[in-house]
């Protein structure tokens, strides 16, 4: 009988302990806010498109997610507040940073 109470009470525990909210540390990396701010990423237009390039902007925007458009690529037109679009021309410099 103790067995089974002492079960219940770890797994009731754990249970609970993915509920507790945890305190953001200072200094850690910066948690988007899931709202895009196109103005955050204003310096990568005539960068090459690259990974490294799109985090920066994802963090520089504040953003969840990044979609890079190259000319005549089809695209949703469902607007996302947590989403960044990145245009690209054929050379894949960097030509336009928007919401969406």
């Amino acid at each position: 009988m103790t067995r089974i109470i002492l079960c219940l009470t770890v797994l009731a525990a754990a249970s609970l302990a993915g509920c507790a909210s945890t305190t953001p540390v200072a200094g850690g990396p910066t948690v988007p806010t899931g709202k895009c701010n196109a103005e955050g990423a204003r310096w990568a237009i005539g960068s090459a498109v690259n990974d490294d390039v799109v985090n920066r902007i994802l963090q520089g925007t504040g953003s969840r997610d990044a979609r890079v458009l190259r000319p005549g690529q089809m695209a949703t037109m469902d607007f996302r507040e947590d989403r960044v679009n990145v245009d690209v021309n054929d050379r894949g410099a960097i030509t336009g940073i928007r919401c969406g």
